[in-house]
């Protein structure tokens, strides 16, 4: 429970499952409202009708896939139209494809930065004005490990994950003097149905599946972070270790584990 959210309005993209579902139930649970995003609207309404029957707190639901930018502004303008004002927006929206870089197609490469850093950006870009004119607003991007550790197979994913990271540090210390909070999340392999898009063979979840991260705990960690001053969410701890010591050996990471990296 987030004492801080209580009464507060997040806005969360890619609501309809995974941790973005996970997050918005985090939310409800700590007595915050609800602005859902999501392509799925089937996925959303039938959320929205979980939450409002067992939190009775107020969630709205707004069909956008975050690559139709020109519809990005009227859609923030009803939101805002709904509620009055957003205190937190978590830009949890993305995928990936693991495949080798000359393997993966152009148009996956667009679509994945079309999503994961375009989207990300319009959105944020929407909620900023407001957020520094009301003095106070918390910005939450779902960024990746993969951004600070790039590795085999994920060559496109990683780039727009590592673009997230340059962005959301930028904009941290822009908004920062408006009273805005901005974090980036970072968190390894999570057990949900990204993989069935990123890794389509099987053969990376067989390999890391008992590293995976709970959804639930995940959302938690991330909910618990809303409105507190932190600078990135890690998860896990060891494997964040990984990517401090990659930026101080990189030629000795590379070479000590370049067997495991493939395994994806």
């Amino acid at each position: 429970m987030n004492s801080r959210i209580k009464g507060k309005t997040i806005v969360i993209t890619g609501a309809s499952g995974g941790i973005g579902e996970q997050m918005a139930i985090k939310v409800a649970e700590s007595g915050g409202n609800l602005a859902l995003i999501a392509r799925r609207v089937h996925l959303l309404q039938a959320l929205k009708e979980k939450l409002t029957t067992e939190y009775k707190c107020k969630v709205e639901v707004y069909p956008l896939n975050v690559t139709d930018y020109e519809q990005i502004p009227s859609v923030f303008h009803t939101i805002l139209e709904d509620f009055g004002t957003i205190h937190a927006l978590i830009n949890n929206a993305g995928y990936g494809i693991f495949q080798e870089a000359h393997e993966v197609t152009f148009q996956d490469v667009k679509g994945m930065m079309d999503v994961n850093v375009l989207g990300l950006m319009a959105c944020t870009g929407e909620v900023l004005p407001h957020m520094r004119e009301q003095g106070f607003g918390h910005i939450m991007n779902i960024a990746s490990q993969a951004g600070k550790f790039a590795t085999p197979k994920s060559s496109a994913y990683s780039a727009s994950k590592h673009a997230v990271l340059g962005y959301t540090n930028s904009v941290r210390m822009e908004a920062k003097r408006y009273g805005v909070k901005v974090t980036a999340v970072n968190p390894g392999p999570i057990a949900t149905d990204f993989f069935s898009i990123a890794d389509e063979s099987g053969n990376y979840v067989k390999n890391v599946e008992k590293f995976m991260l709970d959804p639930a705990y995940v959302a938690d960690t991330v909910v618990n972070g809303l409105f507190t001053n932190k600078r990135e969410i890690n998860l896990p701890r060891w494997m964040n270790m990984g990517s401090k010591i990659y930026q101080l050996f990189p030629s000795f990471v590379e070479k000590a584990g370049n067997n495991l990296f493939f395994k994806k």
